[in-house]
């Protein structure tokens, strides 16, 4: 859902203004995949933290930690999680962005904490920040841990004088210094991130698709109604719907129509995958998605790739290269996208195998001085080569250099 931000009525202080750059580098889309560690598969095997893993994906914050490069999460076991059960999935996740500290707290660490304690950002609180206008407080959804008595605890700065501290248990797993989950006793409480939150508005999922583009996919869709059905169903937790325009699905029309009914489900639920991604992040992330087509069908994979290149996203099935050219609707938790290629998964069409590389020409010998053949050969395709990795770090600098000023200048407009 896009999010408006009103200009600040007076300028923020020099401590606000340091907030706001960390909160808008908190919430920024990490340039690479940032982590190999995957939250959910970590807790999979301990049951008594089922609930907890399971809201995680839930709320889509799973996706959210797992592409952070430093952060500790904080679990709770399942009798705990109780706490949270009369409370809507969207403020289950801001309490839950709590229990996730955009830092590193590994056992040790907590045991030598330096004056016996410490305040750390959380997620939560870079999400408040960005939401702030004029004075609103700096410090909503920081985390205390204090160390007193050998015992470590946590609390949130606007926790009222009725809640009690969360205790630190025991590690659960730890990966120095990338992610480390701990579990503490209870909940931790905070009165803004228990306030309710206001569902998102009702989508027609139909009409959305008919307006711009994807009219003729839209009829498709409609047309199949247990397919429509479970791209409508998820739509509410979480949906990236990738939409070919008209004139693809003209193109691929007589091959559609010869599928069996089967597939035919299937390649239009090869189209919709079940997680929110806005545009920004599908241009700053490579990686595999899964879709809708593999919940469909256990014993295919029906996943493809998101590549990107400079503004340019593209979706590689292994069969056709299909790209993003229009966003037809962004309201979080859906996303939908016009592209100009129907879909093909390999499950269901030949793999377009990739052309092989030309080969090098053949070095020639050079005349010496005196008639004869000299057997050096022409280096100048290697002081190529030699440039082209010269010039690799610089290109480098430069994106990291365009990305910190980008970085700069939202968080200057977002001071006003």
């Amino acid at each position: 859902m896009a999010r408006m931000i009103s200009r600040p009525a007076v300028l923020l202080s020099p401590l606000a203004m340091i907030v706001v750059a960390a909160a808008v580098m908190a919430l920024a889309p990490a340039p690479v995949a940032a982590t190999k560690y995957n939250i959910t598969k970590i807790l999979a095997p301990y049951k008594e933290y089922s609930k907890f893993n399971d809201m995680l994906s839930k709320t889509r914050l799973a996706y959210d930690i797992n592409r952070r490069q430093t952060i500790t999460v904080l679990a709770v076991d399942n009798s705990a999680m109780s706490a949270l059960d009369h409370y809507s999935l969207q403020t289950i996740r801001h309490i839950l962005e709590l229990h996730v500290l955009v830092d590193y707290y590994g056992d040790k660490k907590l045991k030598k904490l330096a004056h016996g304690s410490t305040a750390s950002s959380s997620m939560f609180q870079a999400w408040t920040c960005i939401q702030a206008t004029g004075s609103a407080s700096g410090m909503s959804g920081y985390v205390n841990i204090t160390r007193k008595d050998g015992k470590v605890s946590f609390m949130t700065e606007d926790a009222d004088d009725t809640a009690k501290p969360s205790r630190y248990v025991k590690s659960v797993k730890e990966f120095p210094y990338d992610i480390a989950v701990l579990q503490v006793s209870s909940i931790i409480s905070s009165a803004e991130a228990e306030a309710p939150v206001p569902p998102p508005a009702p989508v027609d999922l139909e009409e959305l698709l008919s307006k711009r583009y994807c009219k003729s996919f839209a009829s498709l869709l409609s047309a199949n109604a247990e397919v429509f059905r479970a791209v409508n169903e998820t739509k509410d937790n979480g949906l990236t719907l990738f939409c070919p325009v008209d004139s693809a699905v003209a193109a691929f029309a007589a091959t559609y129509k010869n599928l069996t009914a089967k597939a035919k489900a299937a390649i239009l639920l090869y189209h919709a995958v079940p997680d929110y991604f806005s545009l920004q992040l599908l241009k700053s992330n490579n990686g595999m998605v899964t879709t809708l087509a593999t919940a469909s069908d256990k014993k295919m994979d029906y996943s493809y790739d998101v590549k990107n290149k400079g503004e340019t996203v593209t979706l590689q099935t292994r069969v056709v290269t299909s790209s993003v050219t229009a966003t037809v609707g962004d309201m979080e938790p859906l996303a939908v996208y016009a592209v100009n290629k129907f879909l093909q998964p390999k499950e269901l069409f030949k793999v377009v195998e990739a052309p092989a590389p030309a080969p090098e020409p053949s070095k020639k010998k050079k005349a010496g001085r005196g008639g004869s053949d000299d057997d050096s050969s022409d280096d100048s395709g290697d002081s190529t080569a030699d440039a082209e990795k010269g010039d690799a770090a610089p290109a480098l600098l430069v994106r990291w250099l365009v990305t910190a000023v980008a970085t700069a200048g939202v968080a200057y407009a977002l001071m006003g």
